[in-house]
């Protein structure tokens, strides 16, 4: 049985109107000026569904929770350009047990910013912040000691650099010092174009996925299926676990960041692959 839906609370007030969300399925209720605060998602709320389902509508797959349609913290209508990622986004909603935990639910957060652009962005701005780590890339920026973490990130960070400049036909190298390495303009032209030829849905994964890793490069040997979550994850923290290796870890964080980390990625991931395979089958439909 699968169930689901989402309050959004109020901590501050921010204009002299503003929409409480009373669920996603009811919409927006409008407040009084002075009585409102700028709503929140919770981390929990008690489960009050049964069922969750899936159907296909004029704008794509709906999540159906009960009799009643999802929709998004600005009352949208929850709408999806893939039946799979539908499947998936449903599978979060009704995997929640007695109490919904919001903070588990990577897909259908990242659903809710595709569909409610809150920041108002368009393609080429993404495509900029995107790069931008570029700049400052993981991988890149190397110390210069101790000699076991200088070997250690040139066994590791090497191969997926090689990697990524022979896929790209690009140059991009690395650096010890703080400014970190210079990118040739025609390397930043040429990740532009190829993220360029992702859809708005897609690149939002891909976004995401650079700002969980603090790195392009990894995120886009995610992308090309050249790494696995896991490995790409391992390299983001590399630093992380030679200390650990060194001087020991806090069992119960260190554990639990990595999990974290490796579940935000894994679902950035997802969600751009299964965005990104929806544009490319209706492209390839349309030529045929």
């Amino acid at each position: 049985m699968w169930r689901g839906c989402q309050r959004l609370f109020c901590t501050r007030p921010q204009a002299s109107w503003l929409f409480l969300m009373t669920s996603p399925v009811e919409g927006p209720r409008l407040l009084l000026p002075g009585t409102a605060r700028a709503y929140t998602p919770p981390t929990e709320r008690k489960r009050f569904y049964q069922n969750v389902s899936i159907s296909q509508g004029e704008g794509g797959f709906e999540i159906n929770l009960d009799q009643r349609k999802l929709k998004t913290p600005q009352a949208k209508l929850f709408t999806v350009p893939s039946e799979a990622l539908a499947i998936a986004v449903a599978t979060e909603w009704d995997s929640q047990q007695e109490t919904i935990k919001f903070y588990t639910m990577h897909l259908t957060t990242l659903c809710y910013t595709a569909l409610d652009n809150p920041s108002q962005r368009n393609k080429d701005q993404m495509i900029r912040a995107a790069l931008k780590f570029l700049e400052t890339d993981t991988v890149c920026y190397r110390v210069e000691e101790p000699a076991a973490l200088v070997e250690l990130q040139k066994n590791e960070w090497d191969p997926i650099v090689e990697w990524a400049e022979k896929r790209y036909n690009v140059e991009i190298g690395s650096s010890t010092s703080i400014m970190g390495p210079h990118i040739p303009p025609r390397t930043k032209d040429i990740f532009t174009s190829h993220l360029a030829s992702y859809n708005m849905w897609a690149l939002q994964g891909i976004e995401y996925v650079i700002t969980q890793l603090k790195s392009l490069i990894l995120s886009m040997g995610l992308m090309e299926r050249h790494i696995t979550v896991e490995k790409a994850v391992l390299l983001s923290r590399l630093e992380e676990e030679y200390q650990i290796q060194r001087w020991g870890k806090v069992e119960w964080a260190h554990d639990y960041e990595m999990y974290e980390l490796r579940a935000r990625t894994a679902a950035g991931t997802l969600f751009a692959h299964l965005c990104s395979e929806s544009s490319t089958v209706k492209h390839k439909l349309l030529q045929d």
